[in-house]
């Protein structure tokens, strides 16, 4: 199979994802999570979904849905759909499995694939990371990784903008 029909294959249900972690887990692999809205892919994202990679064996990255975005960032987002924000993560060789979530939080994601990292950005606390007390209550661990100063999907939308005005 070519690298270009692996990708499409990456974005994956949440029953596809739980086969996927399975299959995984019985070859003794580690898993990390991480998850966003990844609006417009930016330099931050490359890092922080590096960073995210390098803490297991595979990547699992949760995606917002159109709809939760709308809830979280307001009528004006997103940027890009779902699909085609999905469609970049997946092209990316650091990531292993993309998966679309409906709610505002990736919950019930986490509390049905139980990685063994989960990682978020820097500009969370241990506490503040949905998810966090359940993956280390399983064993797991949460990193938190640094966020690179400068890039932001929403500082990104608003030079944008600016230069339009």
């Amino acid at each position: 199979m070519k690298a270009v029909d692996a990708i499409a294959k990456k974005i994956v249900t949440l029953s596809q994802l739980q086969s996927l972690v399975a299959s995984w887990r019985v070859r003794d692999s580690s898993i990390a999570f991480t998850n966003g809205c990844f609006d417009i892919l930016h330099e931050g994202h490359i890092f922080s979904l590096s960073q995210a990679a390098k803490e297991a064996d595979y990547l699992i990255v949760g995606v917002n849905s159109d709809r939760s975005i709308k809830e979280l960032k307001g009528p004006d987002r997103p940027i890009n759909h779902e699909h085609s924000r999905a469609l970049l993560l997946a092209s990316l060789a650091i990531v292993d499995a993309v998966v679309i979530f409906d709610e505002s939080t990736p919950l019930n994601l986490i509390l049905t694939i139980l990685p063994d990292v989960l990682v978020k950005g820097g500009d969370y606390t241990i506490e503040q990371i949905v998810g966090a007390k359940e993956v280390i209550a399983a064993g797991g661990r949460v990193v938190v990784n640094p966020i690179i100063e400068g890039f932001s999907t929403t500082g990104i939308i608003q030079q944008i903008k600016s230069s339009f005005s």
